[in-house]
């Protein structure tokens, strides 16, 4: 049994050694086989990638082959590339020429204020605004209380007759102007029509406009003293500038003096007093004391009016070969003259005044015109540089105020 046993460790030995080569064959199997797995493995993703990347190079070579080599995919980008071209320009045009339209409303906007300013130099309304209160005052003397004065009274009285002779106003500053081009192309140059900036047809629509629209709205309101001042009003300041045979009355002294003087008093008293007075509150057609002293007094104002308006145009008037007062006397006396010719307005004045019946309307009237001449001949002496022209043509604007002045004087006078 002992030796049974001794035989068989050796058996048991041989095959625990047998056993153990086995396992070691095996972990050299394992590791070989690991080893060549992890090879293969390594090996085929080596392989993948190299694939890969031949893949991609492939798709790349073919792209670029087909934009170099392929000229029908070659125009389709083409023309894509050129249509969204186009259209990003388009865009852009648009958004430029939206900037313009941005601008164009400054432009727009000049252009109107030029053209308003342009219309306005043409109007030259200093004169029928210097007016206004002329005609306002001699509406007022046409009232004989002051119950009779309304809001009524001032639609039907004072701006019926301001909406007429404004229209006359104009044609009468028009047609000097449609006949004095070249004179003013020296004297007044900055004149739309002496600049060119109206046409001369454009001159002549604007001055027939002006005087069919204040014809026809005297027509219009059936005021017989507003209809025969806008005929008598046209007529002589027609003949005073239109160079027609046996008109232009410019050439003489004479006849320019009373041209204009009656055109203004028909414009700025008579039609006015007589619209509101017959035509307004009709009532028949008497002359007070203040209205005859306004006549005569302002009549003279509108005499030098036409005198001091020719101061500053002698160099124009001499090259149309006119031969107005400053030029055959000189500017220096024909100044002196129309303040010497004031004076004399107030003298009238202060006379009339005195052989007022009223206290009252003596005293104001008296005073106020002694001190207008005291004024007046400081003006002269102190204010006015005869030998210059826009001094000279603000002398002349200054005979508007004096009219003003007079027309709320002359409702003192009783």
């Amino acid at each position: 049994m002992a030796f049974g046993h001794l035989v068989s460790i050796p058996r048991s030995t041989s095959s625990i050694a047998t056993t153990a080569a086995s396992c070691w064959k095996n972990k050299k199997f394992a590791d070989n086989y690991y080893a060549n797995s992890y090879g293969r493995r390594a090996l085929w993703q080596s392989d993948r990638n190299l694939t890969k990347d031949h893949s991609i190079k492939t798709s790349l070579q073919h792209n670029i082959s087909k934009l170099h080599y392929n000229p029908i995919e070659r125009g389709s980008r083409s023309n894509k590339i050129e249509k969204t071209y186009l259209t990003n320009a388009s865009s852009s045009a648009q958004s430029h020429e939206s900037e313009p339209q941005v601008h164009e409303s400054p432009k727009a906007l000049e252009s109107i204020k030029k053209g308003l300013v342009m219309f306005l130099q043409f109007c030259r309304l200093y004169a029928f605004l210097g007016m206004i209160p002329a005609g306002l005052s001699s509406s007022l003397l046409a009232v004989d209380n002051f119950s009779e004065i309304s809001p009524l009274l001032f639609l039907k009285g004072v701006l019926q007759y301001i909406v007429t002779f404004f229209f006359t106003s104009q044609f009468v500053m028009g047609v000097n102007q449609l006949s004095d081009v070249e004179i003013d192309k020296i004297n007044k140059p900055d004149l739309p029509l002496a600049s060119g900036e109206y046409s001369f047809t454009s001159g002549v629509i604007l001055v027939t406009s002006f005087l069919l629209a204040g014809f026809g709205v005297a027509w219009m309101l059936g005021s017989q003293p507003l209809i025969w001042s806008v005929v008598v009003t046209a007529a002589l300041m027609g003949a005073y500038s239109v160079n027609f045979p046996l008109l232009r009355w410019k050439r003489s002294i004479i006849l320019t003096s009373l041209s204009n003087a009656i055109a203004m008093l028909a414009s700025f008293h008579i039609g006015p007093f007589l619209h509101m007075k017959t035509f307004v509150l009709k009532k028949a057609a008497t002359f007070p004391r203040s209205m005859i002293l306004g006549c005569v007094v302002i009549g003279l104002f509108y005499t030098i009016i036409t005198l001091t308006k020719d101061l500053g145009d002698v160099e124009g008037d001499k090259a149309a070969g006119l031969k107005t007062l400053p030029i055959r006397l000189g500017v220096k006396p024909v100044f002196w003259l129309c303040v010497s010719l004031i004076q004399m307005a107030y003298g009238i004045a202060i006379t009339m005044g005195a052989l007022s019946p009223v206290l009252w309307s003596k005293i104001v009237t008296v005073v106020a015109h002694a001190f207008m001449v005291f004024y007046v001949w400081n003006h002269a002496l102190n204010s006015v540089d005869l030998s210059s022209k826009d001094s000279l043509h603000s002398f002349h604007l200054f005979m508007f105020k004096l009219v003003t002045v007079e027309g709320i004087l002359i409702q003192f006078v009783r």
